[in-house]
């Protein structure tokens, strides 16, 4: 029930006393809060104490230091039973031999029997050792005596006194009892005492070996962030691995897991070293477990990398200093050097640095080319590096399709024949017919006189996944998209990935997100060169990179989307790769916009100057004369063959089966005829523009 207030209220009128009334008014008040159990609060309380930093702290040092000494004691005694027996060699016996290393087995089982071999002569002398003890206290009592005697002799000749024959034998007899009291004053302590001092003892064994739990152990030794990596590391990393075959073999080796490992050398940011596994662990074994073999050598997963060298039942470990993969590297060469030059067919193009902090250059001398990975990853700006360098080379031509359209691949006009760029249907159409027109300027080429050279022609499409997601069709009812026998963009590519590359006509692709409806796999294994960046499964790793390099340790999907933004995995014979290995992680330089058409700039200028188409002209009445005005540009005078391939080019079914004589015939009517320069023929610009003037002048003269 609700508790009242009754409140009384006496009328303040100079009535008489026994006259006034009594008022007694009734106020209803808010109930009080009900009384919390004593239990309740008690519970509350314990919550509270256990829950609280202070006392998990606590908790946790008593468990340390506790095991601390337990530990320390079998310490201790294991290291006693190994210096009185022979455990410790007959574990580097087993070690050597689990290592194949039958000299050093050999070598440890010599030492073991010289080992017991000294130790049964010590045996043999403490058989004996009972009665020449004997015989020699004695022996030297009874020399002690004479001696103690003869001394109190010459004492007593010295004073006078035969007393002092015996005062040196009774020194030492006081002596002895003042020994024997300060022993019987200082055992009692030392007896109390001593089992504190023997605890303090193993526990200092403990603590120096961090012989406790990692969550029992203070947190600056329990982070072990950037912890140097050393055998006993590694050994104890692969043995908490949950192999059980591995631990077994480690727990029989004992501290001569150690014999698994290589040396452990400095490579680049990190160390590397080979582990060679015992009998029964298999290399896939480790492999699958990388993110706690990291977290045992106190790293984050993305620091350690594991890859399957050539030596049989061994897995080779690189291990980054904690932190120093997440610090970019240096600019590119091409940024730092405004001389530098490429070379298609000897050079190679400075992409990044690999993982021990060496120069990654790659070889793009006729290799069909994949880049791969998840948007917004750094895809964009791997290919165009690639193709900025080798902009620098002047002989190298570029047909480029840019299906986002964002200006990513802007600078390259100018510089490219063909640069089409937005991500609509149309451009890809634009896009399927450029490709194209390259498969028939490849045909042409295959076509020539034996020995004929060519330039290089780079077919290059970026985010080419929209070409092959696209729905158009053409009249015919062929898709532009897909990857059936009548995708004309699938069949275009896979064209050139069969024959392009022995004419120096090479596809160049990148795409996101590889699956098999936007990255078909014929055309992921025509590519030569493949590479990814971060991917989001195994399985499209496999898309990217192929089988091979992903049994051999290439992971790109286990690097971190952004946080690993230009780091990608390489597999490619135009890269140098550690033997044994089927990939290789490389971290890309980064090259902006700026600098990118900085770039650009200075290899416009080893040009001539380059007319960019940004559309494929169709099948509308050519003027062969304003074409070749267009693919002239800008230079005073071009060769005659650049000329006719740049024209083939342009349109390779008007002009793709142009000879010499073909351009002469045409130039000759338009009086511009081309003439020697240096000992070849060259067409010049000022007289097809002055041809195409004097056309035009006699058009509209003849028209009035």
């Amino acid at each position: 029930m609700s508790e009242n207030v009754v409140h009384l209220h006496k009328h303040t009128d100079p009535a008489p006393v026994d006259t006034a009334p009594t008022v007694l008014t009734v106020v209803p008040d808010a109930p009080p809060a009900r009384p919390v159990p004593l239990w309740v609060r008690s519970g509350r309380a314990v919550k509270t104490a256990v829950t609280h930093e202070r006392t998990r702290s606590a908790g946790r040092a008593v468990v340390r230091h506790g095991l601390y000494t337990f530990n320390g004691g079998r310490i201790a005694a294991r290291r006693a039973w190994d210096g009185r027996t022979g455990s410790r060699y007959e574990r580097m016996i087993r070690a050597a031999e689990a290592a194949g290393n039958l000299e050093a087995a050999e070598e440890w089982e010599e030492r073991l029997q010289r080992f017991r071999a000294a130790r049964h002569h010590r045996r043999m002398d403490l058989l004996h050792s009972p009665v020449d003890a004997a015989k020699g206290v004695a022996v030297g009592a009874g020399m002690s005596v004479g001696v103690l005697v003869a001394l109190g002799v010459v004492l007593a000749i010295s004073t006078g006194q035969a007393a002092d024959v015996v005062t040196p034998l009774t020194a030492t007899i006081d002596f002895i009892a003042l020994l024997i009291r300060i022993v019987q004053i200082v055992w009692g302590p030392a007896v109390t005492i001593g089992p504190f001092l023997a605890l303090l003892a193993l526990w200092s064994v403990g603590r120096k070996q961090h012989a406790a739990p990692q969550w029992a152990l203070p947190a600056n030794v329990r982070s072990g962030e950037g912890e140097p990596i050393t055998p006993s590391i590694v050994v104890k990393a692969l043995r908490d691995l949950g192999v059980p075959a591995l631990a077994r073999a480690i727990k029989e080796m004992g501290d001569a897991g150690a014999s698994m490992l290589g040396p452990i050398t400095i490579a680049g940011c990190g160390v590397e070293v080979d582990v060679t596994l015992p009998s029964g662990v298999s290399t896939n074994e480790v492999q699958s477990k990388r993110r706690k073999l990291a977290e045992n050598l106190t790293r984050h997963e993305h620091e350690v990398f594991i890859t399957i060298p050539q030596a049989a039942r061994t897995v080779r470990l690189w291990i980054a200093d904690s932190g120093a993969l997440d610090e970019p590297i240096g600019p590119s060469p091409l940024v730092t050097d405004e001389t530098m030059t490429a070379d298609y067919k000897k050079g190679k193009a400075p992409w990044g640095q690999d993982l021990r902090g060496d120069a990654a250059a790659l070889s793009l001398y006729q290799r069909h080319l994949l880049i791969t990975g998840l948007s917004n990853q750094g895809k964009t700006v791997a290919l165009r590096s690639l193709a900025l360098w080798l902009s620098l080379d002047k002989s190298v031509q570029f047909l480029m399709g840019d299906l986002k359209g964002v200006g990513d691949w802007a600078m390259f006009d100018g510089l490219a024949t063909t640069l089409i760029q937005g991500p609509t249907d149309e451009h890809v159409i634009q896009v399927t017919e450029m490709v194209e027109s390259a498969v028939d300027e490849m045909n042409r080429r295959i076509q020539a006189p034996p020995g004929t050279t060519f330039p290089p022609l780079i077919v290059l499409v970026d985010e080419a996944q929209v070409a092959f997601m696209c729905p158009a069709k053409d009249e015919d009812k062929r898709p532009y998209g897909g990857s059936k026998a009548n995708s004309r963009y699938f069949m275009a590519v896979r064209k050139i990935h069969n024959q392009g590359r022995a004419v120096n006509v090479l596809m160049w692709q990148g795409t996101q997100d590889p699956t098999n409806e936007n990255l078909p796999k014929l055309v992921r294994e025509g590519a030569h060169t493949r590479a990814s960046l971060a991917l989001g499964t195994e399985s499209q790793a496999r898309m990217a990179l192929g089988d091979k390099a992903v049994d051999g340790g290439a992971a790109p999907n286990l690097l971190r989307p952004g946080l690993d933004r230009g780091t990608l995995v390489v597999a490619s014979d135009g890269i140098t790769i550690p033997a044994g290995q089927s990939s290789i992680t490389v971290r890309t330089h980064y090259i902006d916009d700026d600098a990118a058409t900085a770039i650009t700039d200075r290899a416009k200028a080893l040009r001539d100057g380059v007319t960019t188409l940004h559309a494929i002209d169709r099948d509308e009445e050519r003027d062969p004369l304003a074409d070749i005005a267009a693919v002239i540009g800008d230079a005073p005078r071009v060769r005659t063959k650049d000329v006719l391939a740049r024209l083939a080019t342009r349109n390779a079914g008007a002009y793709g089966e142009w000879s010499f004589i073909d351009l002469k015939r045409v130039l000759d009517d338009a009086g511009a005829e081309p003439y020697k320069s240096d000992g070849v023929m060259v067409v010049s610009r000022d007289r097809v523009a002055r041809a195409l003037a004097n056309r035009d002048t006699e058009g509209s003269a003849s028209a009035e």
